[in-house]
């Protein structure tokens, strides 16, 4: 089968020809119908020689979803040929985080190491999951449509879940960067909370009027005069929710110059920004926290909420001969939600 790898560190990845693996004791066998590409894989392939634990080669793809194509010997609970989307982070499975659902904190030192994040993922035509437990049954979701979901829109879902009881009436949700994360955080805040107002920040006008279309109130173009006018929205106190989902320096200084007293500052974008924190950097009791991914059964969530027509991901499609350069106009800006890899068509 065809699979797109890295192969090693700092090197563009190569589409490769590699064995149709074949599943062990409790593993199950995925034709990929849909594997999305995330920034984070940027992040990864621009990364030093040796500052994450990874081993190369290996297949690219962590927001994944497909058809069962085979279970191996007592993997039980599916049938061949069931849609279905991947849990993301592989945990233990046995420490008490794992046994919550929590899988992306997991406990163990060698965990989580999710598909497509050092082991292989899913941009290939088939898919190795480690067990049934991180699978989700999509229903009548397509797995093109349905693969995001368990990174854009899982990781936003969790960020806004966090804070919503800061999101009462009259309340205001800032969302930093309007990409696939921050388009998915929008319908999440418009979906799950009271937020009076939902204000997008961006470079991009494009992005900005998708903000727009997809719920906020506000959409206000990255610069100086954004702070004056979030100021003003709010008598001065600033908003109760900051949501960074690009991370830079730049950003994270404004995040902390918007946000109010007893707010949050969350930190979801992996732009390699610090914050200063001091006494006086940040609004009294102002949090700061910067969430993993999300839980199981917060995945579950987010599926009901996309089968009930509750959130739509703005998706391209590329055939997996063009995930190179589905990832090469990612990196420049030029993929307006997110880019979507189809290894086979069903």
């Amino acid at each position: 089968m065809k699979a797109l790898q890295l192969v090693g560190w700092q090197k563009r990845p190569e589409l490769c020809e590699v064995a149709i693996p074949e599943p062990g004791p409790g593993e199950v066998l995925l034709k990929i119908g849909g594997a999305g590409a995330c920034h984070s894989d940027l992040h990864l392939m621009e990364a030093p020689e040796g500052s994450m634990p990874v081993t190369f080669p290996f297949t690219l793809g962590h927001e994944n979803a497909g058809w069962i194509e085979k279970l191996g010997p007592g993997a039980a609970g599916y049938r061949v040929g069931d849609p279905v989307l991947i849990y993301g982070p592989w945990g233990c499975g046995h420490c008490l985080s794992c046994r919550k659902g929590v899988e992306n904190y997991c406990e163990s030192a060698a965990s989580p190491r999710p598909g497509g994040l050092g082991r292989d993922g899913g941009m290939a035509n088939y898919l190795i999951v480690p067990s049934t437990r991180f699978l989700v049954p999509i229903g009548d979701l397509h797995p093109r449509e349905a693969a995001p979901l368990t990174d854009a829109a899982l990781t936003s879902y969790h960020a806004v879940k966090r804070s919503l009881h800061l999101l009462g009436a009259g309340s205001t949700a800032v969302v930093i960067g309007a990409g696939g994360l921050g388009q998915m955080a929008i319908q999440f805040l418009r979906t799950l909370s009271a937020a009076t107002t939902v204000v997008a920040i961006d470079t991009s006008a494009n992005k900005l009027t998708i903000a727009k279309s997809m719920g906020a109130d506000e959409s206000l173009r990255f610069g100086g005069e954004v702070v004056r006018r979030i100021k003003d929205m709010t008598s001065g106190q600033g908003a109760h929710l900051v949501l960074d989902m690009v991370g830079s320096s730049a950003t994270l200084n404004m995040a902390a110059q918007v946000a109010r007293c007893l707010g949050d500052v969350t930190i979801v974008g992996l732009g390699g920004g610090a914050l200063q924190v001091s006494y006086f950097s940040l609004p009294h009791e102002c949090s700061v926290t910067s969430p993993y991914w999300g839980s199981i059964p917060e995945l579950v969530e987010v599926v009901s909420l996309a089968q009930a027509g509750k959130i739509k991901m703005l998706v391209e499609y590329f055939p997996l001969d063009r995930a190179a350069e589905a990832y090469q106009l990612l990196h420049d800006g030029k993929i307006q939600g997110r880019a979507v890899i189809i290894p086979n068509v069903g």
